[in-house]
């Protein structure tokens, strides 16, 4: 199977160099001539960074095999999708934020080429947009190293999607301890529909949900034994989330500081002096990054319920799909009355009948599967609280806080849909959660059946001896 995988990714990888630049040819004129070598040195980075992953998955012990397997499969799917949106230019339909990325990444460059009138238009995006500094320069560098090509943008981020399902393994089995648990969560991570297009393409989605996930895994390690590597690791990951989306920053940094201050395991001196010094380094690593400074800015400037009316009642009069027009939260009262209606639209939106354009239409099948999902969801959270929590309190507390922020200020829902995948990585766990204990439970039926059987043709046979007798 390894192998199969290998070559698989070797035939794509051979398709992408040498097809992709006749097929995107037509559009050359409206988004510049792509060539083998531009081809080839995105595949050269890509398998570069796959490589590293992919030896990292190959490492996890026992399950280093499996997951160096989905690694792949997972990385094949999203390659397929990304060249795909890339040579039918699929950007302005699945996510028009590619090509803004791709405009902004390549003036930044030349800014730091010296060019100031493009470094200046890449300042002032950023100065309007608030946040997604950190995309800008994820692409500059991209396109540093490979030249101005949206496709290797794409491969990147897809070899993040990939890897982010490892990680997710590796959170539900530092939880859980059960391999049944952590491989059904990395396999939805690894496949499931919304997740693969979203890290597909040149936005944010694919490296902010990688950084989350990320973020947890080194909050839970620090959680059972303190070591430099996770500590860099946690500040690292926290301080790319900032720069991606500001807000989920400040909401990771509370659900990380609550799980150590709640501790993930039964509090002694030991526990705590750990999970103190985790507090402080990564603390320390954030000033040095300079995130108090810019904390007071975006607090003054977007930390306010008025701001959040503005955003929200812009998102609902948007597009058609826009809901609650008539709400309003710029007051505590009328931002708590939302969240209902709100987290309805998140976590379950888009309803059959909202369908009306074939955007929405494909998203249709996975959500039939989301919907079918969700009781097991109830049902893993339910065993996870009274049997888990201080072990998935980070991972609890995050959810909870961006589920309801969301739901606060989302008022589209195309939008809802996108930044459901931050939520999704998470919920799955649970999800996998609550379907091996629905599974084991069916097991444990049939086998005591099977018990009661044996143990009834055990009588029968032993009354026919007696009657031979």
């Amino acid at each position: 199977m390894s192998a199969l995988l290998g070559l698989a990714y070797l035939v794509l990888c051979a398709v992408i160099v040498i097809f992709v630049p006749i097929l995107a040819a037509p559009h050359a004129q409206q988004y510049g001539l792509i060539s083998v070598f531009d081809t080839s040195r995105a595949v050269l980075l890509t398998t570069v960074l796959a490589s590293l992953a992919g030896y990292y998955a190959y490492k996890q012990g026992d399950n280093g095999v499996f997951l160096m397997r989905l690694f792949i499969a997972a990385l094949l799917v999203r390659m397929l999708v990304g060249t795909a949106i890339f040579v039918f230019k699929g950007q302005d339909f699945f996510g028009g934020d590619a090509l803004t990325y791709d405009f902004v990444g390549s003036a930044q460059l030349a800014g730091w080429g010296g060019d100031k009138y493009l470094g200046a238009e890449a300042v002032n995006f950023l100065k309007a947009a608030g946040s997604g500094w950190g995309m800008v320069y994820l692409v500059a560098a991209t396109y540093g190293i490979v030249g101005r090509n949206m496709l290797a943008v794409q491969l990147v981020n897809s070899v993040l999607g990939a890897a982010t399902a490892v990680i997710i393994f590796l959170c539900a089995h530092h939880v859980f301890k059960n391999v049944r648990v952590a491989r059904l969560a990395a396999i939805a991570v690894a496949f499931y529909p919304s997740l693969v297009l979203w890290s597909s393409q040149g936005l944010k989605d694919g490296p902010i949900v990688f950084c989350l996930a990320l973020s947890i895994l080194a909050t839970l390690k620090l959680g059972e034994k303190l070591t430099l590597r996770y500590v860099a690791v946690l500040a690292c990951a926290l301080f790319a989330v900032l720069s991606l989306r500001f807000y989920v920053f400040y909401m990771l940094c509370a659900a990380v500081a609550g799980a150590f201050v709640i501790g993930m395991q039964a509090v002694t001196a030991t526990s705590f002096a750990r999970q103190l010094s985790a507090v402080l380094f990564v603390g320390l690593a954030l000033m040095y990054f300079g995130v108090t400074r810019s904390a007071s800015v975006q607090f003054k400037e977007y930390g306010n319920l008025e701001r959040v009316q503005r955003s929200r009642l812009d998102l609902a009069r948007s597009a058609d799909s826009g809901f609650g027009r008539d709400v309003d939260v710029s007051t505590t009262s009328g931002a708590l009355s939302t969240i209902p209606m709100g987290m309805l639209y998140l976590l379950f939106a888009p309803f059959p009948w909202q369908v009306g354009s074939l955007r929405q239409s494909i998203t249709l099948p996975e959500m039939i599967v989301w919907w079918a999902s969700f009781p097991m969801l109830i049902l893993g959270l339910w065993f996870a609280i009274k049997y888990r929590l201080r072990m998935i309190s980070p991972i609890l507390i995050f959810t909870v806080m961006l589920t309801l922020s969301y739901s606060v200020f989302q008022g589209n829902v195309g939008t809802a849909y996108r930044q459901r995948a931050q939520l999704l990585v998470f919920y799955f766990i649970f999800v996998a959660v609550g379907f091996v204990l629905l599974k084991e439970k069916r097991e444990e039926r049939k086998r005591q059946l099977l018990e009661a059987i044996v143990a009834q043709k055990a009588l029968t046979a032993a009354a026919r001896s007696r009657r031979a007798r």
